[in-house]
């Protein structure tokens, strides 16, 4: 009985501790460096098209940026290389017989509130590299380049194993 309190303490405790980190990991920093890809409209095709383009932004920027140590060399990084950003949306583009223009602008961005699982990111201007469809009028898509809370998808061969540190606990408690 002992064992048993000790044990749903711990996973209590565990909990509270996870719990509590989960929701500082979801935290975007203040110094974070986002992405926002506006497309045209809603229409299928121009969400379409947004979706290649973010696709390849995130194999890019994952590319360009994997190594940045702060937010400020990743300003660099960006910054040198915005014209590698404007070919790969010009090749999107080309290849989709895409004829409604863009535009890209990196610096202080409007973002709208989001939420993502269960944490909801305030509206405001953030640092950012936008990428403006057309008239810019669709359902956008944004992340986090740096730190790269969302460029992780974009490195190819990664896997992942998922451990449960209760279900280590009670193995160790009710296994011996």
């Amino acid at each position: 009985m002992k064992k048993m309190i000790i044990l749903l303490l711990l996973i209590g405790i565990f909990y509270v501790f996870i719990g509590d980190a989960l929701a500082k990991k979801l935290t975007i920093p203040s110094d974070a460096i986002r992405i926002r890809i506006i497309p045209n409209s809603n229409s299928a095709f121009d969400q379409n098209i947004k979706l290649k383009v973010k696709d390849k932004l995130e194999i890019t920027m994952y590319d360009l940026l994997k190594d940045a140590k702060s937010s400020e060399e990743a300003q660099d990084i960006i910054k040198n290389n915005l014209d590698l950003v404007d070919k790969d949306v010009k090749k999107i583009l080309s290849e989709e017989n895409y004829n409604k223009g863009y535009e890209i602008n990196f610096g202080e961005n409007y973002f709208p509130e989001k939420e993502y699982k269960g944490v909801k990111y305030e509206e405001g201007y953030y640092e950012s590299l936008l990428i403006t469809l057309g008239k810019g009028e669709g359902d956008n898509w944004w992340c986090v380049l740096f730190p790269p809370l969302c460029l992780i998808e974009g490195e190819e061969n990664t896997e992942v194993e998922y451990k449960s540190i209760v279900m280590e606990i009670l193995d160790k408690y009710f296994n011996n």
